[in-house]
């Protein structure tokens, strides 16, 4: 938790008032015994005995000593410097990106909210080694807490999801004794895990398009270099290369579309979605636009979903893209099974309100295969999937997709048996 700005000068103050009372207490107790004496041996009243030692409680608490009051300057100090702490607290808080204010032991003195936000388990009292163990970092608190100068190191976390920070530790002077160093260390932390992402995704885009798309490139050179040569009095060979042409140039196309495709869905893949969509009419919508699909490969797609509207939290064109993927997948690969069943029901599952099953009745896939799936540009046969026109992307898309709204999929599929793959569903 945070500590608030307004409450600190009070406690302060009240531990200094407490502090006064128990250095005071010997003489405080001698004073009673006294005190005693002359309520018992005198005509002091009792309640006149505990007035005068009341006053000499709250005067001991209370009133400056002979030190404080032959040292206005060391009193004008130590209010400036609760003033100093003070408006660090207060601008720490107005910082977006997260702040922790650490003593000269490293121990978190604040933190403001969204240090507080993105790193709940380091909370105020205990050192941030305890929560936050990147020797980078905690090695550049070490070098400003002794050297006093500014240090930045970037942090790259894993767990619970992969983040980068680019951290920056500099004293803050609070006034304290010469000699002694700064009496707080800043952490603050700008995040640059868009930026990552980012340059990853250029990084992933430029390697993977430049291995796939080498392949129908050649492929169209050769038959542009056959045209302009060989056959370029020939009609007949001309239409046959032009209309591989134009197959070759479609792959590409769709290929370039599913990069993209990808590449965004990985940019906003930690963003949740936050609007209602109704599960059921996507799936009934998907099937309906692939029925011709299905009628030319010969496959019945039989689909059984709740009348009554499903809504969960997603995005409708993702969803649709992910079903689009997969019903695409069982009537292409499953042909042979003649029937494709989608399924909407509860889920039994913790955590998890729906599932979706899409089973189809085909050849199947061989096991060692199914763990692999959603790897880009994986193919259990590559040629059959070149010829069906799959990039190799579909699933993982799919995967990607399903991590943004905190889904599961689970592919199950043995050879001969057909494939069955479950998406759970969460609210």
């Amino acid at each position: 938790m945070t500590d608030h700005p307004q409450t600190t000068l009070p406690k302060m103050l009240l531990r200094k008032w407490q502090q006064r009372f128990l250095e005071g207490r010997g003489l405080l107790l001698a004073i009673a015994v006294v005190l005693g004496f002359f309520v018992a041996l005198s005509d002091l009243v009792l309640w006149q005995g505990v007035i005068g030692f009341g006053v000499v409680v709250a005067a001991t608490v209370f009133l400056p000593r002979n030190t404080e009051m032959a040292t206005p300057a060391a009193a004008s100090a130590d209010m400036q410097r609760l003033m100093r702490q003070q408006a660090a607290i207060q601008f720490a808080d107005a910082l977006p990106e997260p702040c922790f204010l650490l003593d000269r032991r490293a121990v978190v003195t604040h933190r403001n909210p969204p240090a507080a936000s993105q790193f709940p388990s380091t909370p105020v009292g205990n050192p941030i080694a305890f929560s936050i163990r990147h020797p980078a970092l905690l090695s550049a608190i070490d070098r400003v807490r002794i050297s006093g100068v500014p240090q930045s190191v970037e942090l790259h976390q894993t767990i619970p999801n992969e983040t980068w920070f680019q951290v920056s530790v500099a004293p803050l002077d609070m006034g304290g004794a010469a000699g002694q160093g700064a009496a707080w260390i800043v952490v603050t932390m700008h995040n640059l895990t868009e930026q990552k992402r980012v340059e990853a995704m250029r990084a992933d885009f430029v390697a993977n398009a430049s291995h796939e798309l080498r392949t129908p490139l050649t492929s169209l050179i050769g038959f542009v270099e056959t045209l302009q040569g060989p056959a370029a009095k020939d009609p007949e060979a001309r239409e046959r290369f032009l209309g591989i042409m134009r197959a070759q140039g479609e792959r590409m196309s769709k290929l370039i579309d599913d990069l993209l495709s990808l590449s965004r869905i990985e940019l906003r893949q930690h963003v949740r979605p936050t609007t209602n969509v109704n599960l059921s009419l996507i799936l009934k919508q998907v099937v309906e636009e692939l029925q011709t699909q299905a009628k030319e490969a010969g496959v019945k797609v039989e689909v059984s979903v709740p009348e009554e509207p499903v809504n969960v939290l997603g995005q409708h064109d993702e969803l649709y893209e992910v079903f689009e993927n997969l019903i695409d997948n069982a009537i292409k690969y499953g042909a042979d099974g003649e029937s494709v069943e989608v399924a909407l029901t509860p889920s039994a599952r913790p955590g998890f309100t729906h599932m979706v099953q899409i089973t189809d009745h085909g050849t199947g896939i061989a096991e060692e295969h199914v763990p692999r799936l959603t790897e880009r540009f994986y193919r259990v046969d590559a040629e059959s999937s070149r010829r069906k026109k799959g990039t190799g992307l579909g699933l993982a898309i799919v995967k990607h997709i399903l991590n943004r709204h905190g889904a599961q999929m689970s592919i199950r599929s043995k050879l001969g048996e057909g494939t069955t793959v479950e998406i759970l569903i969460a609210r």
